[in-house]
């Protein structure tokens, strides 16, 4: 079972042990799914099929900027995988910038135990005072089709993190505790998406993160 700090090179900001979560998801089947960033050749953060006014806001402050170097997955349902997926991590940041648990944008692209991650980690938090700031670069992303059902479809996408040059800060005075990289700067996710065949939206289901990832590191 891996373990993850926030995502924040988080040294600084209270003991490490009180910052570590277990980042595992629930074990529900696909059946049970409810309904100032750059990119490098990403695939667009929303499907055609969903207007941009039926999702929900995941902007950040301007001092927070989130940056997908993906390239698009040949395969369009893995790109729509692959582009939600952004979008869940957009969503677990816009509701610790918010300082809402209950933000209804990461539940809008979660259910099962990927939704009860991004409320864990914004809860953690809202409760220690903190925010985020910087920049948080996401990397190296891959897809591959997994087993589905009639009425869903499931893609496993991974990426690496580096949160080098992201930081925590301060809620009530904005200080920003700058630290150093290290190996605890990358992390590794591993996400189940899904999408049910009456929806084009794909949401995360269950969420894994390795943090000190060698293989993200360089």
């Amino acid at each position: 079972m891996a373990r993850r700090a926030l995502p924040i090179t988080a040294a600084a900001l209270t003991t490490t042990a009180a910052l570590l979560l277990t980042a595992c998801g629930g074990s529900e089947s696909p059946d049970d799914i409810k309904g100032a960033d750059t990119a490098s050749k990403s695939p667009s953060t929303s499907s055609p099929a969903v207007p941009e006014s039926d999702r929900p806001d995941v902007s950040l402050p301007k001092d927070f900027r989130l940056v997908f170097d993906f390239d698009e997955p040949s395969d369009p349902d893995h790109a729509a995988a692959l582009a939600d997926a952004a979008n869940y991590i957009r969503a677990l940041n816009h509701g610790i910038t918010q300082q809402n648990p209950d933000d209804p944008a990461y539940q809008f692209y979660s259910g099962a135990g990927a939704a009860r991650y991004a409320k864990s980690q914004i809860q953690e938090y809202v409760d220690g005072g903190w925010t985020v700031t910087g920049t948080d670069r996401y990397y190296a992303a891959e897809t591959s089709s997994m087993d589905g059902s009639k009425t869903t479809k499931t893609v496993m996408v991974t990426f690496c993190e580096d949160q080098s040059k992201a930081y925590g800060k301060e809620v009530k005075s904005g200080k920003v505790h700058y630290t150093e990289e290290s190996l605890a700067s990358y992390q590794k996710f591993s996400i189940l998406m899904a999408s049910q065949s009456d929806s084009p939206v794909w949401r995360a289901q269950h969420i894994t993160v390795a943090g000190k990832a060698k293989e993200c590191q360089g």
